[in-house]
């Protein structure tokens, strides 16, 4: 059965570790601050300002005024800080995160990234991910393995206008877990049920043993 959004964040979380400053992008990753290790000590950074997030708001403590970069309401801690989103880019550019989880249209198996725009299509724009790839230290990207046609997402090449270059390390997908390796991707987990002959012919990128 492949993994759920849920799953694929809770996959995402066991990237984390302890003393960690982590930026979780829009879509699933936002998910994977629900997931925090218990007892592990991870401060999450948004780009509109914010240091140290909670899990996301039960109905009775959603607060309209406290958002993330996403526009989702999102709870506070008692050490979070409140600053500029000029100072927020810089803590990401100049290499302060530790950890960045991102959502992706495709990725290439060199680890190029696409997650910004579909050409003639309305979405929401860059945000801070060019920044966030160039300035965290570790990007894991989660990601459905294909498209609703059935397509391959995980590509030679990315077709879609790049987010940035040889920039992913790991690719976690409904389907399993990639290292991003020299020559292409590294097959690390599957999920439960799916085998290798099926990511075989969902992937088009090439996959290194």
């Amino acid at each position: 059965m492949p993994w759920t959004r849920e799953d694929m964040a809770k996959r995402a979380a066991q990237e984390l570790r302890d003393g960690f400053y982590v930026n979780l992008g829009i879509g699933i990753p936002t998910l994977v601050a629900n997931h925090i290790p218990a007892g592990m000590d991870v401060t999450l950074q948004s780009e509109n300002g914010m240091l140290g997030m909670g899990p996301f708001p039960t109905e009775n403590e959603v607060d309209p005024d406290l958002i993330n970069a996403g526009k989702q309401t999102i709870t506070e801690l008692d050490r979070t800080s409140y600053f500029s989103s000029a100072d927020s880019f810089a803590m990401i550019r100049g290499g302060h995160i530790d950890l960045s989880v991102l959502g992706a249209m495709e990725v290439s198996e060199d680890g190029d990234l696409a997650n910004w725009m579909v050409p003639g299509k309305l979405v929401k724009g860059m945000g801070g991910a060019m920044d966030l790839v160039a300035g965290v230290k570790r990007c894991v990207v989660t990601m459905d393995h294909t498209d609703k046609a059935g397509n391959s997402k995980v590509l030679k090449k990315c077709t879609l206008p790049l987010t940035g270059k040889a920039c992913v390390h790991m690719v976690i997908t409904n389907l399993g877990v990639f290292d991003v390796v020299k020559g292409g991707l590294k097959l690390k987990e599957l999920a439960p049920g799916v085998t290798a002959e099926e990511i075989g012919a969902k992937t088009q990128a090439a996959l290194v043993s």
